[in-house]
């Protein structure tokens, strides 16, 4: 499971720098590039995990890598982030995403209440994902300021760095990168669910709690790098926007594709407790978001208690062995 998720990482890793190189070459702004290819593209690793486990079968690790990875972004990315230094908001972006953000999350747990992600569910999915991201490309230059169109811009040279300039090679190059990273991306998704389950059944814990906790963790360490190295760096937009963008990817692409391909069904337990745990740590976030505050180190180590105290609840109970 371990070397699944190297791939896994390693593989988001190529296929981000190859899309994003692609998109530029085709003279797409760096700000929708940023808003688009990057925020889908550091989720990848969760829809190639939670889409084989769904086709197997193994719907508990599929849509619990799902609500597992939202809550570990909004919790220990952001407070960890925060811990290492304040992040403060300054996009106008950022708030329309967070805003669509709890509303798509208030929408999975009333679609998920008869037990299934259905087709017909995951074309809502995808056509709401679709239309928000392209009112998000209308708006770009009318709400964006030039704090986030400088830091998208800086994110997305630094993505393309290894390509060679504008011209042939540099096509290649992207393709092969894109290439190699499905490769891998297949690869590590094969071998993170398969050892997944194996362990889950050796250690006496349920797929859905091994979902949950250790392959959400592990298909969220793109988001981590990405979260905490823009932090350092001082670009918080970024910081924050992409775990905004990241959760809702996870919802609307990944739980739509998945139930498009097969209706998957949605573990008892994720219905009774861990959606409404995403539901209600997504709304915390709500004051934060509105007033412009800066999401400060009292507000990151709050963020880091309220995970603990997920993970204790969780493994605290009956089924999780």
């Amino acid at each position: 499971m371990i070397l699944g998720i190297v791939l896994l990482v390693a593989g988001g890793a190529l296929l981000l720098r190859g899309a994003v190189a692609l998109a530029t070459l085709a003279r797409v702004t760096r700000a929708v590039i940023g808003l688009t290819v990057v925020a889908a593209g550091t989720s990848v690793p969760e829809l190639a995990v939670s889409l084989p486990a769904a086709l197997k079968g193994s719907e508990a690790v599929a849509v619990g890598n799902i609500v597992g990875s939202n809550i570990f972004n909004l919790t220990f990315i952001l407070g960890l982030a925060a811990l290492i230094r304040p992040l403060a908001i300054g996009g106008n972006t950022i708030r329309i995403e967070y805003l669509v953000l709890a509303l798509v999350t208030l929408l999975c747990v009333v679609v998920c209440r008869d037990g299934r992600i259905g087709r017909l569910d995951g074309v809502r999915f995808l056509g709401i994902y679709v239309a928000f991201t392209a009112f998000l490309v209308t708006l770009v230059r009318r709400q964006m300021n030039e704090q986030e169109v400088r830091e998208f811009q800086v994110e997305v040279d630094e993505l393309t760095r290894a390509v060679p300039p504008a011209g042939k090679t540099a096509g290649w190059a992207s393709v092969v990168l894109v290439g190699v990273g499905v490769l891998l991306l297949v690869g590590g998704a094969h071998a993170t669910v398969t050892g997944a389950i194996d362990l889950g059944r050796h250690w006496g814990l349920s797929e859905r709690v091994i979902g949950l906790t250790i392959v959400a963790g592990g298909t969220g360490l793109p988001e981590v790098v990405t979260s905490l190295v823009s932090s350092i760096r001082g670009r918080d937009d970024i910081a924050i926007g992409n775990v905004i963008g990241s959760n809702l990817f996870n919802i609307l692409g990944t739980l739509g594709i998945s139930g498009l391909v097969r209706p998957v069904a949605v573990p008892e337990g994720i219905l009774a407790g861990d959606n409404y745990w995403m539901l209600g740590l997504t709304l915390l976030l709500f004051p934060v978001m509105l007033t412009g505050m800066r999401i400060g180190r009292r507000e990151g180590a709050s963020l880091l208690a309220a995970y603990g105290v997920y993970l204790a609840v969780l493994l605290g109970r009956p089924e999780a062995s």
